[in-house]
């Protein structure tokens, strides 16, 4: 049966407060709220690579209100959150984040029986090995391997985002969770997306779910950067946590498809298949 991932052209896009009613309509959903969701997305606004950043930069990246933004960061303040820098008037994220970033890779057993099995392929293949969690519309990555012996690999490391649809990390998650799940996800992207990019997503998204099952890996040979090639598969973390993935990729002039697919693929996804047994999640795939 083919895979069935295109989605009916809507008027308008989805609000992030709206739900589906019976009917198939919107109406608002009266258990979001929106303050919540808009200190959330504060915070979220920080990357790996940032410094201080000021309200006028966090509502460019927000799209809010600078003064909207100004009692955000107040609050956040308040609370922990965040850091104010009196003297560049600016903030960092404070220590109550790394309290819920730890909390949350505490849970991640599979980083610490993973890391080793890592280690070695990347060894193996001289690419960059990652273990990586959904955010949204990106996957995270929350644990990385690197060869000791490459001379040139991708500069990514623990924290680092890329794109859930075009990248084969993201791909394989999206193999991993349920139709209803893929499309809501497929929903919000459509929504966000540049129309002319659109039709490659939906292709790639499909044929991942084809790949996944024929090869046991899905594909990004040039689709999330023309010069980076990689192959991922969707894991089972264990610990009522959603699916994560594993992928391997380099850059595509020392790193080829045929490579991947032929030498690496068959020792990922056996290592995916120990990781699994390992932590007792391998009846579910």
């Amino acid at each position: 049966m083919q895979d069935r991932t295109r989605l009916k052209t809507k008027s308008k896009p989805r609000k992030r407060n709206q739900v589906v009613d019976k009917a198939g309509g919107l109406r608002t959903d009266r258990h979001f709220v929106e303050a919540l969701a808009r200190g959330l997305e504060l915070l979220a606004c920080f990357r790996q690579r940032d410094g201080l950043l000021g309200n006028q930069e966090l509502a460019r990246r927000c799209g809010l209100a600078k003064s909207t933004v100004s009692r955000l960061t107040y609050t956040l303040t308040k609370l922990g959150y965040l850091i104010h820098v009196e003297e560049a008037g600016k903030y960092a994220l404070g220590s109550a984040t790394l309290s819920l970033a730890s909390a949350m890779l505490g849970r991640l057993d599979i980083r610490k029986l993973a890391r080793p099995l890592m280690q070695d392929l990347a060894e193996f293949s001289r690419c960059l090995i990652s273990l990586s969690s959904r955010d949204r519309l990106s996957m995270v990555y929350v644990e990385v391997a690197r060869s000791s012996e490459a001379a040139v690999t991708l500069s990514l490391d623990t924290g680092s985002r890329i794109q859930i649809a075009n990248t084969a990390a993201g791909r394989a998650f999206l193999t991993a969770i349920s139709a209803a799940q893929r499309e809501h996800i497929l929903e919000e992207i459509h929504d966000v997306a540049e129309p002319a990019c659109w039709p490659g997503i939906e292709t790639g998204v499909a044929k991942a779910l084809q790949d996944v099952r024929s090869l046991g890996v899905c594909c990004s040979f040039g689709d999330w950067q023309k010069d980076i090639n990689a192959i991922a598969v969707p894991v089972h973390p264990g610990s009522n946590l959603p699916p994560m993935a594993i992928s391997c990729g380099g850059p595509a002039y020392s790193v080829s498809p045929e490579f991947l697919l032929d030498e690496v693929r068959p020792r990922l996804t056996g290592m995916v298949m120990m990781l699994e047994k390992a932590a007792g999640t391998d009846a579910v795939t």
